[in-house]
């Protein structure tokens, strides 16, 4: 595994991380996301500092986990549903 150094700016902020080479597109598409998310609060929302919107960023990004996550439980949940019908009909048949 290949390690690099890379700088990104967040909130004005810089932040030097060392990461696996094939995470940096990941990384960097991450800090763009961040970036135009406290653009957008900043332009909508009144705040008092950076922290502000940084706080709205990561309950944005973290309920949208979440949301994700509940998504993926209920299709893993509707998945296993359908598999054991047809488990059920395959060994009523054979």
């Amino acid at each position: 595994m290949e390690h690099i150094k890379i700088s990104v700016n967040i909130a004005d902020r810089p932040y030097r991380l060392k990461i696996e080479k094939k995470e940096e597109e990941g990384v960097r598409m991450a800090t763009k996301s961040i970036e135009k998310r406290i653009k957008e609060y900043s332009e909508n929302f009144a705040y008092q500092d950076k922290q502000d919107l940084l706080a709205m960023v990561a309950l944005h990004f973290a309920a949208n986990s979440q949301r994700l996550e509940i998504k993926e439980a209920y299709k893993d949940n509707e998945l296993e549903k359908k598999l054991n019908e047809i488990d059920t009909i395959l060994s009523e048949n054979l």
